[in-house]
């Protein structure tokens, strides 16, 4: 089992996020950062502090020199496709080949009456997403690009120079069985099992349909990570069991959420703790 960690950019100092991955920079357990896309905190008071996602995970990767980094996930409904491609590409050539291109359809209702962004049903924004999911493909991969859809259009568009990797990684978020799934199973080089419940039975049956989704699509689970959220919570030996227990249900990389109540330090212990699992 492979291992990351999580810091969203809420409730902390940069100062915080800044120690946590320089720290995770120089211990190779870790082979990735992710920050997350939203403007207000979750879980808890949402008038608290929160850096925007994308600009803290490239401040981040230009502090650093080995970790991979990505937002997890977009939420495609934020930015247009075509701009989401250019920040990709750039931030994929200035951290010299780093990037994972975390992306969900979204879904804050807050955050999106606050800001007058149309959020709209849940079939609404899983037609956005996919076509989102075109347009990212065809300025990840094509010197020009066409498209004409019914939430976003391509006119002989461009996105020069391309990223640094070929492919660029894509990770889709998410667990839902009719659209997020397939969807994964379809654009996504890293598919991230998030799911209220969060246990190792919910995912094996989402896995079993994940599964099958890439049978549909003519796709090899080599050819796919799987990743979930492994909590720490204060105790060392509780996390490394949910991690196990997860990695023998079938999860390639566990992604460690690090409490802001902790030191940056921490990072070290719970690395310790983990490399058994290796």
């Amino acid at each position: 089992m492979r291992f990351g960690v999580s810091t969203s950019p809420q409730r902390c100092s940069w100062d915080w996020l800044l120690d946590v991955w320089k720290r995770c920079d120089e211990i190779d357990l870790y082979e990735s950062g992710w920050t997350f896309d939203h403007f207000y905190p979750l879980f808890g008071d949402s008038t608290e502090d929160c850096l925007e996602g994308w600009i803290t995970l490239t401040a981040l990767l230009q502090e650093t020199t080995r970790l991979r980094g990505g937002v997890l996930v977009t939420g495609m409904l934020y930015r247009h496709p075509a701009l989401l491609a250019n920040m990709a590409t750039t931030l994929d050539i200035t951290s010299r080949g780093r990037l994972e291109v975390g992306v969900g359809a979204g879904w804050n209702e807050e955050e999106c009456q606050a800001y007058g962004i149309e959020l709209g049903s849940m079939a609404d924004r899983f037609d956005r997403f996919d076509e989102g999911m075109e347009v990212l493909r065809l300025l990840l991969t094509q010197d020009r690009s066409n498209f004409a859809g019914k939430w976003y259009s391509l006119d002989n568009a461009m996105n020069n120079p391309k990223p640094v990797q070929d492919p660029l990684p894509i990770c889709v978020g998410g667990s839902g069985l009719k659209r997020t799934i397939p969807a994964a199973a379809k654009y996504a080089d890293h598919w991230n099992y998030g799911s209220p419940t969060m246990t190792v039975d919910d995912f094996a049956m989402r896995n079993a349909v994940f599964l099958e989704a890439l049978a549909n699509e003519g796709r090899d689970r080599s050819d796919v990570t799987v990743s979930v959220i492994v909590r720490y919570a204060g105790d060392l030996d509780a996390m490394v069991r949910e991690a196990e227990a997860f990695g023998a249900a079938g999860i390639d990389l566990g992604i460690v959420s690090i409490p802001k109540s902790d030191d940056p330090s921490i990072v070290e212990p719970i690395a310790e703790a983990l490399a058994a699992l290796q």
